[in-house]
């Protein structure tokens, strides 16, 4: 299973570049990152296993870098993956009170 993501600032509509990223499996940290320019972030190629999956974001300290204030000092997103073969592609549109995800391609 791969994973990636990709974070959206929707305020400006423009990508959010450089949020750290990290992956667990229950309390194993698989893979981490930061998201680049284009606000991408592909954690890993490698097969994680069935089960929950949990990214977490760390959105604080991007919006302090900002020097925005924001609700969430972080944003954790948890997935079930039920068939390991597949591409996981979690995104995140983000704002300082809100955020939404949908399972992408």
């Amino acid at each position: 299973m791969s994973v990636s993501t990709h974070v959206l600032d929707a305020v400006s509509g423009r990508p959010a570049a450089g949020i750290a990223v990290r992956l667990f499996a229950g309390g194993d940290l698989l893979a981490e990152g930061v998201t680049d320019r284009d606000g991408r972030c592909r954690l890993t190629d490698d097969a994680t296993g069935l089960g929950t999956h949990r990214l977490v974001f760390a959105t604080g300290p991007w919006f302090a870098e900002q020097a925005r204030e924001a609700f969430y000092p972080e944003v954790v997103l948890t997935f079930a993956v039920q068939e390991p073969a597949e591409h996981h592609h979690v995104p995140l549109l983000l704002s300082p009170f809100a955020y939404s995800t949908y399972r992408g391609s």
